[in-house]
């Protein structure tokens, strides 16, 4: 009984086989379709059509998992450029696509780095890319740009593409206009991977064999020393992996394999062969190998080559010593070289080494690392700042020693005896922290105070602990420290102060440690304080901007980044682009070159054309508070408002003048600028600074001039009244053309003062020049004679016209005694001293001549 209770009817297995295989086949359909040498797509990300435009720049976030084999990404843009034509572009305006492990890639933090990680590139397409994983690498976009990065060349985890139209400081300077080109883009981004996790390799027909880990025994390094006694609590734990073979065995120029686990900070990794011995089939037996050379290559997240690792040796003589390795997978390759040799030249093919793999990982205890494990480390817990934006938090120190209330902890207090009395060079405290997923566009900011003279050294390490000879950014004084670095910024340091930031900082273990200077003189009176905080913009933009959000393309990671003022520019807006003594000038010309608006205000006035004088009035008001506003003078209102208002006024105000040159009765006149009202209203509303505004603008404007004549025109004409017969003659029909078009050019000659019009023409073609020649450089120039000339022209085009008094006056031709001389038969009653002429001159714009017959 006790057996059949373990057993399962046979329908009951049947079911059970049958979910199996729908397990088995959702997994594969998931993942994406088997490839050839047992690949499948992980991921495969297709995104549409984006603008870039000036200044503008866009992230795209790709995770790629350990069993990774390959990534390929196809970009599609507009731009035409050719690649000689790369240097002449000026960096302000040149497209670029940067890639970057573990955060968002910021190419011009510092200026003169600028070139470095600029590459050039005779093609759009990529087989590889060399020392891409050790620091950031920029390309100039191109119309199609194809890369394909596989496992041997780049490592697991989170890798960003930057899409820049154009750097340096004046990116992130604010700007009303900016009429650099932009382009647009799409991509196909691809991730395939291997369906066994002991395989790898871009075709992922490399095998892997995992070494399998396990607690050896423990020793304490203080034995038999005078600090034995003190130390007497500190163990360092050993742990031994191993292949699951007890040997390996592979012919000479065969590499072979192997992965380890690095799970948390340790404190060395060593790599040794035991027991080599050469195994030569041909003559069964089994010589002794110690002079063989096994050459061992060892590389964080990729699988080393002889072209490509991190640490190499003949583990055959000596081993691999790895201090402080890194958190995460570790590829070990083994290569025998030269087996020949050892048997004096033969050439059996059959022959083999063979030998013991051992790894071994030294960890201390919790709380204890650096030299022999006598060294403080501290693990730092996140505290959210209050009111905070995304992902700021300061970090503390998991220690009865320190406030939880403060965000700066006293840094003397959490040294101990050993620290203070070892050697400088190994007299190290150590602080680990995690930056959680999706702050990568966060910075850790790093400070130190003190009330004398600050004696350490500050080094810091992605992944592991930091050491003199295994370092990403470093502080030693003024003068040494890792400010060539591309991410790493220094201010206001001095003896008793420290202050940097890690910019960027990538996501995972951050380990910190304090090199301590001095130390044999003891516990110093002077009290030194530390804060470590990861924050959203560096110095809140100096002040001199705001610190906006924002998400990359493909929604997994905020990012931060400064929008700055007029006078600044730069990543953290430090940089100064305009000078205090220029600044007032600019304000001065911005903002008074709207007085112009006066004169055709006062025009618009002496008119008595009301309409007109309150839309001058209130353009030239509305753009002198707009930019006070955006010279940071005074802001009564908010600055969209104030941009809407300042467009859709200067919008109004050239309709306007169309407008006015027509000859429209009031009500008609109010329905035409109730419909442009409407119209530029939206135009303003939806993208008020795009260049085709202007033209758009300028159509209307015509458009209402021309609705304006042509309803003068038809109002003539059904004036009148007669008999009209056509007449079949050709000959008068011409005639009567000619004597229309005669008395229309007449009209208009009469209808203007041809004077004002041109120099109205001319006063426009210099707003026009303005406008072309606006940049951000010469901006405040170009931006104030474009108010004056665009008001000028608006004056000078409402004086040409002629009062309608003067024309009628020109045109009376009364004759003697009050005798009127008849062109046509009136068919409607006359008004006493009505002049007949006029009359007749005014149908003369409506019919031509000899279309009708007279009837006198």
């Amino acid at each position: 009984m006790a057996s059949n209770s373990i057993l399962c009817p046979s329908s009951y297995l049947n079911l059970r086989l049958f979910v199996c295989f729908l397990c088995f086949i959702s997994r594969r359909c998931s993942y994406g379709e088997l490839g050839p040498y047992n690949s499948f797509t992980v991921s495969s990300f297709s995104y549409p059509p984006t603008t870039v435009g000036p200044s503008g720049f866009r992230y795209i976030r790709v995770e790629l998992p350990p069993w990774f084999s390959s990534m390929s990404v196809a970009m599609n843009s507009d731009v035409h450029r050719a690649t000689g034509d790369i240097a002449k572009v000026p960096k302000s305006t040149l497209p670029l696509i940067c890639f970057r492990d573990g955060s968002p890639p910021l190419p011009d933090v510092n200026s003169s780095l600028m070139d470095s990680v600029l590459v050039p590139h005779s093609n759009g397409s990529f087989k590889g890319i060399e020392a891409l994983q050790s620091s950031e690498q920029c390309y100039p976009m191109q119309k199609n740009f194809t890369v394909q990065l596989t496992n041997e060349q780049i490592s697991p985890g989170v890798w960003y593409f930057g899409l820049f139209n154009g750097i340096g400081p004046t990116r992130t300077q604010s700007k009303m206009i900016n009429r650099a080109p932009a382009y647009s883009f799409s991509a196909n981004i691809t991730v395939e991977g291997c369906t066994t996790l002991t395989m790898w390799g871009p075709d992922c027909n490399q095998t892997i064999n995992p070494l399998s880990c396990a607690l050896s025994d423990s020793f304490s390094p203080a034995d038999n020393s005078s600090e034995a006694g003190f130390y007497n609590q500190t163990i360092e734990y050993v742990i031994l992996c191993k292949n699951n073979f007890d040997t390996s065995c592979h012919r000479d120029g065969e590499p072979k394999f192997y992965s380890l686990d690095v799970v948390g900070v340790s404190q060395e990794l060593k790599i040794v062969a035991i027991d080599v011995w050469l195994n030569e089939t041909s003559s069964n037996k089994s010589k002794n190998a110690s002079g063989i050379n096994l050459i061992c290559f060892a590389r964080h997240g990729a699988i080393p080559s002889e072209t490509v690792n991190d640490y190499s040796s003949n583990i055959n003589k000596s081993p691999i010593v790895i201090h402080f390795p890194k958190v995460g997978r570790w590829y070990i390759t083994i290569l025998p070289v030269n087996l020949s040799k050892e048997l004096g030249g033969s050439s059996d093919t059959d022959m083999k080494v063979c030998y013991s793999m051992e790894s071994k990982l030294l960890e201390c205890p919790v709380g204890k690392a650096g030299a022999n494990c006598t060294r403080e480390m501290y693990n730092l817990q996140t505290a959210l700042r209050k009111g905070s934006g995304y992902f700021e938090s300061y970090y503390l120190p998991v220690s009865e020693k320190v406030s939880p209330d403060s965000a700066n902890f006293p840094l003397d207090s959490l040294l101990t005896n050993s620290s203070l009395h070892g050697e400088p060079d190994e007299t190290w405290t150590y602080f680990i922290l995690d930056i959680p997923r999706g702050a990568a566009g966060g910075n850790i900011h790093i400070r130190l105070v003190s009330d004398a003279k600050i004696n350490y050294e500050v080094y810091a390490r992605f992944g592991g602990l930091p050491s003199l000879t295994s370092w990403d950014y470093y502080f030693a004084n003024k003068t040494s420290s890792s400010v060539g670095s591309m991410f790493f910024n220094l201010y206001n340091s001095s003896e008793n102060k420290v202050d940097f930031y890690i910019l960027y900082i990538r996501e995972g273990t951050w380990g910190f440690g304090l090199r301590h200077l001095n130390t044999t003189s003891g516990v110093s009176k002077f009290q030194t304080t530390m804060s470590i905080s990861l924050e959203r913009c560096p110095r809140r933009c100096s002040s001199h901007g705001r610190c906006d959000t924002s998400l990359d393309v493909s929604g997994l990671t905020t990012y931060s980044y400064c929008s700055c003022d007029r006078d600044h520019g730069g990543f953290d807006c430090s940089i100064e682009l305009v000078s205090h003594h220029g600044h007032v000038w600019q304000s001065i010309f911005l903002i008074a070159s709207n007085a112009a608006a006066a004169l055709p205000a006062f025009w618009a006035l002496r008119q008595k054309a009301l309409a007109e004088w309150i839309i001058f009035t209130s353009s030239g008001i509305a753009s002198g508070i707009y930019h006070a506003c955006d010279v940071g003078t005074w802001c009564p209102l908010g600055f969209g408002v104030l941009q809407f208002m300042d467009f859709w006024l200067s919008f109004m105000a050239v309709v306007s003048t169309f407008v006015y040159l027509g000859t429209l009765d009031e009500d008609l006149k109010r329905a035409v600028h109730t419909a442009v009202a409407i119209l530029t209203a939206l135009m303003a509303y939806t993208k008020a600074t795009r260049p085709a505004n202007i033209i758009l603008v300028m159509a209307i404007g015509t458009v209402a001039l021309l609705i304006g004549w042509l309803v003068e025109l038809s109002t003539k004409c059904r004036s009148f009244s007669f008999s009209i017969r056509f007449s079949l003659n050709m000959h008068e029909r011409l005639q009567a053309v000619r004597g229309w078009l005669k008395n229309l050019f007449k009209t208009i000659v009469r209808r203007f003062r041809w004077g004002f019009v041109l120099a109205g023409v001319t006063a426009l073609a210099m707003a026009v020049i303005s406008w072309i020649l606006e940049s951000s450089e010469s901006y405040w120039v170009w931006h104030s004679i474009w108010h004056i000339t665009i008001y000028t022209s608006s004056f000078f085009f409402l004086c040409s016209k002629a009062s309608t008094a003067s024309t009628v006056d020109t045109e009376n031709q009364t004759l003697p005694n009050g005798a009127y001389e008849l062109t046509r038969q009136d068919s409607f009653p006359r008004e006493k001293g009505e002049n007949l002429l006029q009359r007749d001159e005014d149908l003369s714009d409506c019919i031509p001549e000899a279309i009708f017959l007279r009837t006198n």
